[in-house]
């Protein structure tokens, strides 16, 4: 037998898919919190479009979430495609840039 065959996955795959849920948790408040910084300094055209592009990478970062999560459901989940993590991290790069932008 190989390695790969005689992996016992454990309790790895539930810390994995809970860490997704917390990190889509996460980008939630930060979402929203980018919003009601919007409503509350007033909405500016850039304003909106921040907050608008911050609800993309919000939509973006969820999606992939999900699959992920979707995925670790099994015994022996796949690898992480590198697709994926690129765009998990640029969604939360994207957001966090968004969200310092409506400050100035």
């Amino acid at each position: 037998m190989t390695a790969t065959a005689d992996r016992d996955p454990g309790l790895q795959p539930e810390r994995t898919r809970l860490a997704w849920r917390r990190t889509t948790l996460t980008a939630t408040v930060v979402a929203l919190l980018a919003g009601r910084q919007a409503l509350h300094s007033g909405a500016t055209p850039a304003t909106l479009v921040a907050v608008a592009l911050s609800a993309l990478a919000w939509l973006g970062f969820l999606l992939v979430a999900h699959r992920r999560v979707s995925v670790l459901g099994v015994a022996r989940p796949e690898r992480f495609a590198s697709r994926g993590a690129l765009t998990a991290a640029l969604c939360t790069v994207a957001l966090a840039v968004f969200a310092a932008a409506m400050l100035f």
